[in-house]
C-alpha cells in the first residue's frame, strides 16, 4: 500500500475556490443546455440525430413509479449521512456499505419505471442480447461464424448490440441461460448487481494509489452518481464492473506485489476487450496506474509474467474457437456507417457527447475536474502528493473519454457506452469543499432525469 497523507481538499482561499467551482459547474450547465436546444433544432429539421431528447436517447415523459419513495429516501440518507459514515467506518465496512448503497440506488432508480420496463425488459428488446440466445445452442459453431452475421444485409444479421460487441458479451447471457437463470429479470439483475461493485473497485484503486483519505471522500459521490440511471439495467454496467476490477487489481498488484492480483488483472483486461471493442481504451487508465505505481513494478518485474499470462487467456480461447477480433472490428466499423452512425453528424456529437458525460457524472464532477486541473498545474499552492496522484488517475480517464469522442465511433448513446470511463472521473469530487451540497446536486440531477425522461437504456 502506498502511504500518503490526507490532503486538504480546499485551496488556501475557500471562497475563491468555491466560486471557481461554481463557474465550472455553470459552464457544464451551459454545455448541456446548448446540446438540448441545438440538438432539438437539428432533430426537428434534419432528423439526423436519431435520439428523442437530444443529447440523450430518451423521450420526454414525466412520471412517478414504485421506486420513487425509495430513491428519494436513499438520496436524502446519502446526502445527510454519507460523508460522515465514509469518514468513520472501518475500511472493509465502508466497501460493503458502498456496494449495498450503490445497489439500492441503482435498483430504486430503475424501479421508477417499474420492474418490467426498468429491469426485466431492458435486455429483451429487438436490439439486445437475449434475442439471440437460441442461436448459441452450439457455442463453438456460433463463435466460428460470428463475423458472418455482423453486416447489415448479411444472412440473419445480429441485432445491433450483439453485432456491436465481441461475443463475450452475448456469451455471458447464454451461459446465464444455461445455468437456469433465464429471462430478462435475471439478466438485468446480473448487470445491476455486478455493476454496483464498480464503485468498490474504484475505491480500492484510489486507496492503493492516492491514499485512504481521498478514497473516503470520494465514496459518497461514487455511490450517488447520476450514472446509476443507466446502470439499471444496461449491459454496460456489467462491462464497467469488469473493467473497473481489472484496474483495481492492477493497482493492488503493483502496490502490494501480489502475483495473484496481477494474474487476475490480466485476465479481466483480456475479458474487457472481448466484452466491448471500445474498452481497449481502458489501457489508458491502466497505463496511469503503472505510472503511479512504477516503483512496485521495478521492485517486482516478475509481476509481468502472471499479468501477461492472464491477459492472453480470453483472446487465446476465442481465437481458438474461430473468432477473429480484428476482422470483427473491421466489419463493425462498416456496419456502424451502414446505419445511424453514418448519418449522425460528427460536428454535433463531438461536443454533445461531452454534454452526455456531464449528465452521467453530474455538476460536482465538472467542479472536481476544475480542481483536478489545478492540482496538475505548476505554481501556486503546492498540491499534496495524494492530490497529484488522484489527479493523474482522473486525467487518464478524461483522456480515454476524449479519444473515444474523437474517434467518431461514439456518436450518441454515450450516456451508456461511456459508463466504464465515467466512473473514473467521479473520484475527483474528493477535492470539493461542502460535499453535502454537491451530493445533493448529484442526487437531484439523477432524480430529475429518471422522473422527467423515459430513457432508452
Amino acid at each position: 500500500m502506498i502511504r500518503t497523507r490526507t490532503p486538504r481538499p480546499s485551496p488556501s482561499s475557500p471562497s475563491t475556490g468555491t466560486r471557481r467551482d461554481l463557474y465550472a459547474a455553470g459552464t457544464a450547465v451551459l454545455l448541456v443546455l446548448a446540446a438540448v436546444l441545438i440538438g432539438r433544432h437539428i432533430e426537428d429539421t434534419a432528423h439526423t440525430l436519431f435520439v428523442g431528447w437530444p443529447p440523450l436517447l430518451a423521450s420526454w415523459g414525466p412520471h412517478l413509479g414504485p421506486g420513487t419513495p425509495a430513491a428519494v429516501l436513499i438520496a436524502a440518507a446519502a446526502v445527510v449521512y454519507g460523508p460522515g459514515l465514509a469518514a468513520r467506518l472501518r475500511w472493509r465496512a465502508l466497501l460493503a456499505v458502498a456496494w449495498a448503497s450503490s445497489l439500492a440506488w441503482i435498483v430504486s432508480l430503475a424501479l421508477i419505471d417499474g420492474w418490467q420496463r426498468g429491469i426485466a425488459g431492458r435486455l429483451t428488446t429487438r436490439y439486445e442480447y437475449l434475442r439471440v440466445i437460441d442461436r448459441f445452442q452450439d457455442i463453438p459453431a456460433a463463435l466460428h461464424t460470428f463475423t458472418e452475421h455482423i453486416l447489415i444485409g448479411s444472412p440473419d444479421p445480429w441485432p445491433a448490440h450483439v453485432a456491436g460487441h465481441p461475443p463475450a458479451a452475448t456469451l455471458t447471457f447464454v451461459l446465464l441461460d444455461r445455468a437456469g437463470l433465464r429471462g430478462g429479470g435475471w439478466a438485468g439483475m446480473w448487470c445491476v448487481v455486478l455493476g454496483a461493485t464498480a464503485c468498490v473497485a474504484v475505491l480500492v484503486a484510489v486507496r492503493a494509489l492516492a491514499g485512504e483519505g481521498l478514497a473516503r471522500r470520494a465514496a459518497p459521490f461514487l455511490v450517488l452518481a447520476p450514472a446509476a440511471v443507466w446502470m439499471g439495467a444496461s449491459a454496460d454496467a456489467y462491462f464497467a464492473a469488469v473493467a473497473a476490477w481489472a484496474v483495481a487489481l492492477l493497482a493492488l498488484a503493483l502496490t502490494r506485489g501480489s502475483l495473484a492480483a496481477a494474474g487476475g488483472s490480466g485476465l479481466l483486461f483480456g475479458l474487457t476487450c472481448y466484452l466491448s471493442y471500445g474498452l481497449t481504451l481502458m489501457a489508458v487508465i491502466g497505463a496511469a496506474v503503472v505510472l503511479l505505481a512504477r516503483r512496485g513494478l521495478r521492485e517486482r518485474p516478475a509481476l509481468l509474467v502472471p499479468f501477461a499470462v492472464g491477459l492472453a487467456v480470453v483472446p487465446v480461447l476465442f481465437t481458438a474457437a474461430g473468432f477473429d477480433w480484428w476482422e470483427a472490428y473491421r466489419l463493425l466499423v462498416t456496419r456502424y456507417h451502414q446505419g445511424a452512425g453514418g448519418i449522425r453528424p460528427y460536428g454535433y456529437w463531438i461536443w454533445a457527447n461531452l454534454a452526455c458525460t456531464v449528465l452521467i457524472t453530474g455538476l460536482a464532477t465538472a467542479a472536481g475536474l476544475r480542481r483536478t486541473g489545478a492540482a496538475l498545474l505548476p505554481g501556486g499552492r503546492a498540491p499534496a502528493t495524494a492530490d497529484t496522484r488522484l489527479a493523474v488517475l482522473v486525467t487518464a480517464a478524461l483522456l480515454a473519454v476524449l479519444i473515444a469522442d474523437l474517434s467518431g465511433m461514439s456518436k450518441a448513446e454515450t450516456e451508456r457506452i461511456w459508463l466504464p470511463f465515467a466512473l473514473w472521473l467521479l473520484p475527483c469530487c474528493a477535492f470539493l469543499d461542502r460535499p453535502r451540497a454537491w451530493l445533493a446536486g448529484q442526487a437531484v440531477l439523477a432524480l430529475l432525469l429518471n422522473h422527467l425522461l423515459r430513457t432508452g437504456w
